[in-house]
């Protein structure tokens, strides 16, 4: 799951904090000294945090330039989206509004594919996670809920997706959200990925990606991405350091078609807090990005080195 970073402070510890702002280990402590720590835990992959502030519940992944959250409920109204990234993933549905075969890369604390299964019951949701342990985090913290429909797969995405070309498996709604704890895995940033990605969606099929809008890669992803699939809808929202990349096989739909597909959404998107109207304006294909930049390949991606 993609993050918003936050930093959590309050007078008698910012100080403490920001003497040791140099050391990782305190970078560690001082991301959770001020919430409950519900749960900690390293697994084989990250340092794993399930903090509690102020009605607020978090799962955190620790980074290298400090605490990232990747996901966070609102323990009083568990529905409602608490990041702006959620609610602009939805925008997906604004391109196809039926979704049938949905297929997410990275789990988090489950609030995308919970959302989703409750606006299409059913509709049969593939989550992709690496790590069991953040499996285990969300079920035990964050309600997440397998079912018939609802399936984790333990398995990097990459290889799952692979393997879903080679059985012709295909998918209408895509999510890439995967995420270390630091930026998206490079192996899941390059056109060959991204090929393949494409190789496993159907005609009418949307792809959507959650990426940094301050990241030093946006211009090499916005490349990578337009080399793959064209046009892109790039969608940013005031208050977000996030920005949502949605893109598709065929052409995209026009601001009269997005309005349209709004309407019937508002009702059902209201309970989590998306005003999905808001979207279409917002939803641009200009690119705002230099174009010369380099496209990130499996033999160039120095997304280690340019990330956030």
């Amino acid at each position: 799951m993609k993050t918003e970073k936050t930093l959590y402070r309050s007078s008698g510890l910012w100080r403490q904090c920001a003497v040791f702002s140099l050391s990782i280990m305190a970078s560690l402590l001082c991301g959770v000294l001020n919430a409950e720590v519900l749960h900690e835990e390293k697994s084989l992959y990250r340092n794993i945090f399930v903090t509690e502030e102020g009605g607020r519940r978090c799962l955190m992944f620790n980074a290298v330039r400090g605490e990232r959250n990747q996901t966070c409920m609102n323990v009083r109204n568990p529905k409602e989206f608490v990041f702006h990234y959620a609610r602009m993933t939805m925008a997906g549905l604004l391109v196809n509004p039926n979704p049938e075969h949905i297929l997410i890369a990275g789990l988090g604390g489950g609030t995308l594919p919970t959302a989703l299964h409750e606006l299409y019951p059913n509709a049969t949701i593939d989550i992709l996670e690496i790590d069991q342990a953040v499996v285990n985090v969300a079920k035990n913290f964050f309600y997440f809920e397998e079912n018939e429909q609802v399936k984790t797969h333990v398995v990097d995405a990459r290889v799952f997706v692979k393997r879903a070309g080679l059985e012709g498996k295909k998918y209408d709604f895509i999510v890439l959200d995967a995420f270390t704890g630091e930026y998206i895995p490079e192996h899941l940033m390059t056109q060959e990925f991204l090929q393949e990605v494409k190789a496993i969606l159907t005609p009418d099929g949307v792809v959507v990606a959650n990426t940094f809008s301050s990241s030093r890669l946006y211009d090499h992803e916005s490349e990578t991405y337009r080399a793959v699939f064209g046009d892109f809808f790039n969608l940013k929202m005031s208050g977000s350091g996030n920005r949502v990349i949605i893109a598709q096989q065929k052409p995209l739909p026009n601001q009269g078609e997005l309005k349209a597909n709004a309407q019937p959404l508002y009702e059902p998107l209201r309970p989590f807090g998306v005003e999905i109207l808001e979207f279409p304006a917002r939803m641009g294909t200009r690119p705002d990005w230099d174009q010369t930049r380099r496209v990130l390949t499996d033999q160039f991606s120095p997304a280690n080195l340019l990330g956030r």
